[in-house]
């Protein structure tokens, strides 16, 4: 009886060993450029994270337009929210992403996935949980984020 249950136990600690180290179908089956499509979203939040202005702006369109909390924003709106009001010396944000969907077609992309944003400021910590939308659009031989549309799911 131990035996059968010790073989069992290991039979199922096994597959749940695979299952972790294994990427999903999903992940196996992604192209080269929904790869690089969700990459050009993680590094706009990078940016974003970094309160790093110039390179939000090399990852966005001109005219990019944010939707935000029931607001239209430019990249003017992002940067003053996002960075210049937010002076916090002992600022940090780190995302995670849990892409749910991501089509690219020749010249335009969409994604949408979940993002969770821990963030430090002004040394307490918070976590909040976005559903997002992004749209990007290829413009010399580079995507950049055109219309980002956000829904808070959660704030803690």
């Amino acid at each position: 009886m131990k035996k059968t249950i010790i073989l069992l136990l290991a039979i199922v600690l096994t597959g749940q060993l695979y299952a972790q180290l294994v990427p999903s179908k999903r992940e196996r089956q992604l192209t080269k450029n929904q790869q690089a499509v969700q990459l050009k979203v993680i590094k706009f939040f990078d940016a974003l994270s970094n309160r790093d202005s110039v390179s939000l702006k090399a990852y966005s369109t001109a005219d990019i337009t944010l939707y935000e909390y029931g607001q239209v924003w430019n990249i003017d709106t992002l940067i003053l929210k996002a960075i210049t009001l937010n002076q916090s010396a002992n600022f940090k944000r780190t995302n995670s992403f849990e892409f749910i969907n991501t089509k690219v077609d020749k010249n335009t992309a969409w994604i949408t996935y979940r993002l969770q944003s821990i963030i430090l400021k002004d040394g307490k910590q918070g976590t909040v949980q976005w559903l997002e939308t992004v749209v990007l659009a290829k413009e010399r031989k580079q995507w950049r984020v055109k219309h980002l549309h956000s829904t808070r799911t959660k704030i803690s």
